[in-house]
């Protein structure tokens, strides 16, 4: 139950929110926060949660994780995935629009939403179409979709028809206060690509993307943002040339942010070498100066979230013929330790790390979360950074198993997680 007392005790607390980083209790009623320090007199606790050796954080928030459901409930479903984002720390995830039917109505919002809250793993929060049914011809009603609780729109990875629509589709936006999604790339210069315009698609016969299919769609979208005053975030980078881009419109004070996802801050094209199905994403993986870039553009804040991307699939889709097999990995359950590589490689120190899962996307987004202040919902992680793990069953709990990182060992994991006060996940030995 949410309403019982519980003190954690024991663990190093870490709340980039609030510049907290010391061994201090956490105490929690009626599903928030109390306070980070002091038990108050008088406290008396129903639960205690012995955190020693562990991290206890601001439970995470993820800014694109696709959960399949509805529409292709074969692949995943809402119950599936936001029990694997607890068992991942994350306690708010965002989902793009691209379900079927579409996310375009107040009505697939709200379906959305009931089964997340019937499931009652994580806060899962809508992102609405750009456009009506993705196929970037007609804007939607965005209005309707920010009463259903929309905080942001996109047309996640389908084309819009040409400039002029992204226009009024950012003026519209703007209008309802609300934040634009662009995954940017520009689709004639993708033609149909699967791997990264370079030495590795070359010698494997591949047809290929080049970097400028992400950055002239960089260049075409900053230039609107600076015409229509949009809000822009700009999702899962793959070449530092677009990261440049974004911190200098940053510098001019364009109301722009990014994030990448965690998988290519480690892999380059190099991972799809033996017709690698399992590394086929999209943005490609590219060279290890456009890794080293996005690394840099993290630690310099012009890249302010870390997300999964998350994009469970079936066993059938990484079976073809590699440009034929559908594109994405099963990333949730990977994000907290390949997160924690980072600072084993002192890319971020600890709490920037978790600051980049936690309450940048948060601020990005404009959402209540990633934060152990007084008051806030207790959406608590707390993880192990010793504990040592393999990326297979029991501990794997999407239904993807699509991911290069399949078998391998990994150093640090969740081991309880607090939705409002509630654990919804517990790790056993």
């Amino acid at each position: 139950m949410s309403e019982r007392r519980i003190v954690i005790r024991g663990g190093r607390v870490i709340d980039p929110a609030n510049a907290i980083d010391a061994c201090l209790p956490v105490v929690i009623a009626e599903g928030r926060i109390v306070t980070v320090g002091d038990v108050p007199d008088g406290f008396a606790a129903d639960h205690e949660i012995d955190a020693r050796g562990q991290i206890v954080c601001p439970g995470f928030v993820d800014l694109c994780a696709r959960l399949r459901e509805p529409g292709q409930e074969h692949e995943a479903t809402i119950a599936s995935e936001t029990a694997a984002a607890a068992a991942s720390g994350v306690t708010t995830l965002f989902c793009p629009p691209d379900t079927n039917p579409v996310i375009d109505t107040p009505a697939v919002v709200n379906l959305v939403q009931e089964r997340a809250e019937s499931a009652g793993m994580a806060r899962v929060l809508p992102i609405g179409a750009l456009t009506r049914g993705l196929r970037g011809k007609e804007l939607s009603a965005m209005s309707s979709l920010k009463s259903a609780g929309c905080l942001a729109v996109g047309n996640a990875q389908r084309p819009l028809e040409n400039l002029l629509i992204l226009r009024r589709a950012m003026e519209y936006a703007a209008n309802c206060g609300l934040l634009v999604v662009i995954r940017p790339d520009e689709p004639y210069l993708h033609n149909r690509g699967c791997a990264h315009e370079g030495a590795v698609a070359s010698r494997l016969g591949l047809p290929a993307i080049p970097s400028a299919a992400e950055t002239v769609a960089v260049a075409q979208t900053l230039a609107l943002a600076e015409q229509t005053g949009a809000r822009v975030h700009f999702g899962q980078l793959s070449c530092s040339r677009a990261v440049a881009m974004i911190a200098e419109a940053q510098g001019r004070g364009l109301a722009v942010s990014a994030d990448v996802a965690v998988h290519q801050l480690h892999l380059t094209e190099s991972a799809i070498d033996g017709f690698n199905a399992d590394a086929h994403v999209n943005p490609p993986f590219r060279t290890e100066a456009d890794r080293e870039g996005l690394r840099r553009g993290l630690a310099q804040g012009s890249i302010g979230a870390i997300c999964s991307d998350h994009q469970p699939h079936d066993l059938d889709a990484k079976l073809d013929a590699f440009p034929s097999t559908e594109a994405g990995i099963s990333s949730l359950e990977t994000l907290l330790a390949l997160t924690l590589r980072l600072v084993t490689e002192r890319v971020l120190n600890l709490s920037a790390a978790i600051s980049r899962l936690s309450r940048d996307p948060a601020i990005i987004m404009g959402v209540d979360a990633g934060t152990l202040s007084q008051g806030a919902k207790a959406d608590i992680c707390l993880f192990d950074p010793d504990l040592e793990w393999l990326a297979r069953p029991p501990v794997w709990l999407s239904r993807g198993r699509n991911t290069p990182f399949w078998g391998d060992p990994f150093t640090g994991g969740v081991t309880q997680t607090l939705l409002a006060g509630r654990t919804v996940y517990r790790r056993f030995a």
